[in-house]
């Protein structure tokens, strides 16, 4: 068996949701979209209990016929590429962060006075 990489918990019960109940990347990103909750799914997914219900992938694909007016996402990703996207794009916004503070702080350094720059401005010599 195929070692599985850790999901942050949010992601899991969506991997988890996608095993138990047998649907599709697909499937998967037209249920976040429509803001379903993961743990619900089983409510809606005992047509074999209740025969009129209809099969829970059928059912996602026709929510999101409706709401959306198309078939499926334009761009359409796993969660595992949800989290790795998440992950990097994290890591680049805290190298921009890091440069950014690297090159402020030597502009910033001779400049402190003990004033803000809006008592700075006010002070124009009036003795009141």
């Amino acid at each position: 068996m195929a070692k599985q990489k850790k999901l942050p918990p949010e992601f899991q019960a969506w991997a988890d949701a996608r095993r138990r109940f047998h649907l599709s990347h697909a499937q998967i990103q037209m249920a976040r979209e429509l803001g379903m909750n993961p743990r619900k799914l089983g409510g809606k997914a005992n047509h074999r209990q209740e025969p009129w219900k209809i099969p829970l992938p059928q059912y996602i694909e026709e929510l999101y016929v409706k709401r959306f007016k198309k078939e499926q996402p334009d761009n359409i990703r796993s969660i595992e590429q949800i989290v790795e996207d998440k992950k990097r794009k994290q890591a680049e916004h805290k190298e921009h962060r890091r440069q950014q503070q690297g090159e402020s702080k030597p502009k910033n350094a001779g400049q402190s006075s003990g004033q803000p720059d809006s008592e700075k401005a006010a002070d124009d010599g009036i003795p009141f």
